[in-house]
Formats: structure tokens, sequence, C-alpha cells
């Protein structure tokens, strides 16, 4: 993929552009006491709250049918309505995308398609929203109507610690977090809000946005929980890291945090499909074939049922050539044998 100087869409696997070096070198300028302050936090607190979450205990029980979530794209059409019916999916994600406020009943009218749905509406950030909190208010007023007969649960923000998607530190995405909270406070009691997003096994992030003294808090923790660099969800990072010991270590650090409940959502994760670039969110490298994706997908859901903290888990998502339930290239809808399997699950789970 060729990396981009500005913040350009990547279509194929819906996603910003990688940015060049030299861009986010110059992003990045004047933020060295937001990571300095993050650093210090991380080393501080982290060696107690992993101690904390060797006491984080499985507990085998049978999950609702709302616990198997899955994302979807008002781009992708309404074909989708009927897909999720057939998987007898409950929980599902929808991104709305705060530069394209402009168009905010088209996604209204998108997920008013889904009928009898527990919908969480993913608030995706912008540059312009983050430097201008005003902007911010307008906007994130105009979203809480427009959707408050759909639904009341938010997600504020999206792999906050990518650059690409235009956070450059925690406390940029603390100042914007709390422009929101303070608007749901004032005049929005009964909306949940849920971050704060951090996208995989960066709990630095996920440790300052949880400890500092803004004066926020968190109806539900999110975390975009991706382990498809390590291939299967039991395979190790520094050693002791696999999926199941990343959801302990990060159940401790949310029920330790005065900031949040006892709650957290993954809202993301999924394997890149070997042989669909440039669809692919990853190179070839790190793709899987479908057989092991399957295997993969059911494992993940699996171990993270375990652990009661964990209350849903959105797959990314429903069709996506490169890494979806469904491919659409050359405008058909094939079903992969994910899909199938993934009604499986959902079947299994109890109303």
């Amino acid at each position: 993929m060729k990396k981009a100087n500005n913040f350009e869409w990547d279509r194929f696997s819906d996603q910003p552009k990688v940015l060049t070096k030299e861009f986010k070198h110059n992003l990045r300028r004047g933020s060295l006491w937001s990571q300095l302050k993050m650093i210090l936090s991380f080393f501080l607190l982290s060696p107690l709250l992993f101690v904390l979450s060797i006491f984080i205990k499985q507990k085998i029980k049978k999950r609702p049918k709302d616990f198997y979530g899955l994302c979807v794209n008002m781009d992708k059409g309404d074909t989708q309505y009927k897909l999720v019916d057939d998987l007898g999916v409950v929980s599902i994600q929808i991104r709305v995308f705060l530069r394209d406020i402009q168009n905010i009943d088209d996604y209204v009218k998108f997920a008013n398609g889904f009928k009898n749905k527990k919908i969480l509406i993913n608030i995706i950030q912008d540059s312009t929203h983050i430097k201008d909190s005003e902007k911010l208010k307008q906007s994130i007023t105009i979203v809480f109507k427009k959707f408050q007969n759909i639904t009341n649960e938010f997600m504020i923000g999206n792999a906050i610690n990518r650059i690409k998607w235009e956070f450059v530190t925690p406390d940029e995405y603390l100042r914007f977090y709390k422009t929101i909270y303070d608007i749901k406070e004032k005049n929005f009691s009964s909306i949940y809000l849920v971050g704060s997003s951090v996208i995989d096994f960066e709990y630095h992030w996920t440790i300052r946005t949880l400890y500092n003294g803004f004066k926020i808090r968190y109806d539900i923790v999110s975390a975009l929980l991706y382990v498809d660099r390590r291939g299967a969800p039991q395979n190790k990072q520094m050693f002791i890291f696999n999926l199941s010991n990343k959801i302990k270590f990060l159940c401790s650090i949310a029920k330790f945090s005065r900031k949040t409940k006892n709650n957290i959502y993954i809202t993301e994760t999924n394997w890149p499909l070997s042989g669909t670039s440039p669809w692919a969110p990853t190179s070839e490298k790190e793709c899987v074939n479908i057989d092991n994706y399957t295997k993969y997908m059911v494992d993940y859901f699996d171990i993270s049922s375990r652990y009661l903290m964990i209350k849903k888990v959105f797959w990314h998502q429903l069709i996506a050539a490169g890494y979806g339930l469904v491919d659409d290239r050359d405008g058909k809808l094939i079903k992969t044998k994910a899909y199938d399997k993934f009604k499986d699950m959902v079947s299994g789970g109890h109303d």
C-alpha cells in the first residue's frame, strides 16, 4: 500500500492509509509531555495491575446471543439486513464518521433498517473535530438527537493509538472524550458512553486513558483486541501474553479504574484472508486461509466468553473481501465457511 502524506481513506481495507514517517513526525511535534505522562503512568501502574490480573478467573458460562456482535458498514448496502437476520445476530456496530456529519440522515436511515437489534454507534473522529471543541459539541449533539430513538450506546473514537486515525496523543483523546462526556451529562443522561477504543495490545494507552485526572467516566470499556499477527489466539506475545492473558490484563485495568464499570466490549477483531490483496488490511505474511480463519474465530469467541467482564465481542466485519464473513468481489456476495460457523455460534447462545 502506498503511504500517504495526509489523511486518506483506503476503500479496500476500510481504514485510513498508512502515513509516511515524515508526516507522522510532523504531527508528533510538541507532544513530548503527553507521551511522557503516558509512559510514567504505565511504568507506575502496570506491574500492580498485571499482578492483580492473575486473580481474574475464568468462568464457563453459556453466553446470551447478544454476546456475538458484528460490524456492518453503510457503504456495503441494504443486503446486510437480510444477512444479519439470517445469522441471527442481535448486536451490531455501525460506524458514523464525524467528517460526514452533513449526511447524518443517511446513517440514521441505514440503522433504522435493522429491526430489533442492539446497536452500538461507533463515532469516528477526524482532525477537525479533535481540534475544534465547539464544532465537536455541535456535531455530537446532532448525532445523539438523531439516534435517540434507535440506541443509547455510543463508542467514542476508534483505534485512538494509531496516528493515521488522527489522534496524536492520549491527552488529545481525553479532551475529545471530555467534551462529549460533558454534553452527555448535561443533556443526554440516558446515553451510555463506550471508550477508550485502543487497538491491539498497547495497554500503555489503555492505562493512561483510564487512569488520569480528567473528570470523566466510561460506562463500558472498549478495546479493539486483535491478535492476528500472532496467528492462533493461543499463541503468545512477550512469552506469556496469549489472548486469555491479554483479556485478564485488560479486565484488571478496567476493574481497578475509578472511571469505569466492570463491563468490557471487544469492538473489533478478525484475521486477514490469504490471497485477497489489496482488500486484506495487512501484508500476505499475516494472512491465513479460510480454514484457519474459521477456527481462530471460534477459538477467539470461546476464550473471551469465559471472562464475565467481557459482555460482547464484535467481529469485523460482515461484508469485506479481505477479512469478512462474506466476500463481495466482482459484485457477487459469496458466503464463506466462517459465515456458517458464525451462524452456528450465535444459534448456540441463549436469548
